[in-house]
């Protein structure tokens, strides 16, 4: 039995599950040497939803944070979430803009691609891993982990055995909803150890409270790699605790090797950066058994309980987790991971708000019916797939076969606000959005949201005013808060200074 190995996902899933993705690359970069001498297998910090959200909600320059923090942890792989053939984006994109993206991350310092597809179709997968591996980087082979009559370890080993073929270096399964029990997982990852050749990787999240046993009973069927989050970013609707599975498996043959002091360092730093973010947490991040129901990531719940409080619409949260498992089996059981989770979770808000179900069909999940997203896992309803439809014929094949390449056709459209081969990609994946970006980058207007701003001073107060018995809370606190003090008197100068490095 060798040691077991962790991927620290406080740089991405973490803030991502918790946090509405709003954690910036100022917020990150006084830990990073910390991070980079903790000995982790890897550290997540790119792709999922991060690149959309520097650019939408948080004035950043997405390929800047890569460079950042390649430059600031140059011991550890860095690791990120590539969708395939969506690439870091919600449709497909052309094949010409799948490589120049891989090309360009791997360029710019990425080392593990974790490359998956919402409807586990590996046609959306087979490009992303070739040009993976063409780039000389580390490809892992992903299983959407989901549960359906549809879904069976058999299904699960079949599709692992099929990434292997492509080249694949290690195979992760991607339980984004915290749906895997401990038996079950133990199950799964000993057919797979049998099946293939690759290292198996396990990523879950705590939102039914069984990641923890999971973890344990997968560490002992033969895993190599579990993903973990620092305390104060762990649990919940995120990743089991990096300090509780270091503790839980010292002493045995799993034991990580891993010392704690760095950790609790990282944790003493992020339970402060975690309270300039209080404004996106919700209350659906925590433990909520319903999951094994509904099955939402964590990163959608975060997300979706924000969209639903700008719509004036929390009340009606429980009706939406409701109607989820709903839509999804009309839907063929497709896993609930980008974009499927925001196609279903978007058709059921529609259903619940509308009053009438499908009275409202929104574009993605008429391109769902269509073929768009590819195959889905087992048959749909044919009633709803004809209204959606609305006398259209699907479309057979590989979904990006009949995408006509991007990559030239967004240089053009970008022009002179492109400043080089990144920022053409990141036009081509969030037109409207980048051309904003760039724009303001160009008339010197890029700042951090207001909304950030306050957030953070009102963090520093409460961290500046919080006592215990007339002492501050943690001696070990004094730091961190004096690094939040710095990085919000610093925040526009140094969020302009990132952003405009592009």
């Amino acid at each position: 039995m060798a040691r077991i190995q962790l991927t620290e996902t406080v740089l991405r899933d973490a803030h991502q599950s918790l946090l509405a993705t709003r954690m910036r690359t100022e917020d990150m970069v006084p830990i990073l040497p910390v991070l980079d001498r903790v000995g982790y297998w890897s550290v997540e910090m790119w792709g999922g939803a991060t690149f959309d959200s520097c650019l939408r909600f948080l004035n950043e320059d997405p390929w800047e944070r890569l460079r950042t923090i390649r430059r600031l942890m140059p011991n550890t792989r860095l690791q990120m979430l590539l969708r395939g053939q969506n690439i870091v984006g919600y449709r497909h994109y052309a094949d010409d803009l799948v490589k120049r993206f891989v090309d360009r991350t791997a360029a710019n310092g990425l080392d593990v691609f974790r490359i998956f597809d919402a409807m586990n179709d590996i046609r959306n997968m087979t490009r992303a891993i070739e040009c993976v591996k063409a780039a000389g980087k580390v490809a892992e082979g992903t299983l959407s982990y989901t549960v359906s009559p549809v879904h069976s370890v058999e299904t699960f080993v079949t599709l692992a055995r099929e990434l292997c073929a492509l080249g694949c270096d290690t195979i992760c399964i991607k339980d984004m909803a915290g749906l895997l029990t401990p038996y079950a997982a133990s199950e799964l990852v000993a057919a797979l150890v049998k099946a293939v050749p690759a290292p198996i990787h396990v990523h879950s999240h705590c939102t039914s409270g069984q990641a923890e046993m999971v973890y344990l009973k997968a560490a002992e069927a033969g895993a190599s790699i579990l993903d973990v989050a620092v305390s104060p970013m762990g649990g919940g609707t995120s990743q089991p605790p990096t300090e509780s599975i270091i503790a839980a498996l010292d002493g045995t043959p799993h034991a990580t090797g891993l010392k704690l002091d760095l950790i609790e360092e990282a944790a003493a730093y992020f339970k402060e950066v975690r309270r300039k973010y209080a404004k996106f947490e919700s209350a659906y991040t925590g433990v909520d058994s319903r999951v094994l129901q509904n099955q939402i990531p964590g990163g959608m719940i975060s997300n979706l309980a924000n969209q639903l409080r700008e719509q004036d619409a929390l009340h009606k949260m429980d009706e939406v987790l409701a109607e989820v498992p709903r839509v999804r089996a009309e839907m063929g059981y497709p896993p609930l991971v980008t974009p499927t989770s925001q196609i279903v979770g978007t058709q059921a808000t529609l259903n619940v708000l509308s009053g009438e179900r499908y009275k409202v069909i929104n574009k993605e999940t008429r391109a769902y019916f269509m073929g768009s997203y590819g195959r889905a896992p087992g048959p749909i309803d044919p009633a709803i797939s004809q209204k959606a439809l609305d006398g259209e014929t699907p479309s057979p094949g590989r979904p990006a076969d009949r995408i006509a390449p991007e990559y030239e056709k967004a240089a053009a459209e970008a022009g002179d606000l492109a400043r080089g081969e990144e920022d053409i990609i990141s036009y081509a994946l969030f037109p409207q959005v980048a051309k904003k970006f760039f724009e303001a980058r160009r008339g010197g207007t890029l700042e951090v949201p207001i909304e950030l701003v306050a957030a953070a001073a009102a963090a520093i107060h409460f961290a500046g005013t919080a006592k215990n018995g007339g002492r501050s809370d943690d001696a070990k606190s004094a730091r961190p808060r004096a690094s939040a003090w710095r990085m919000a008197g610093r925040s526009g100068v140094m969020g302009s200074r990132l952003a405009g490095r592009a």
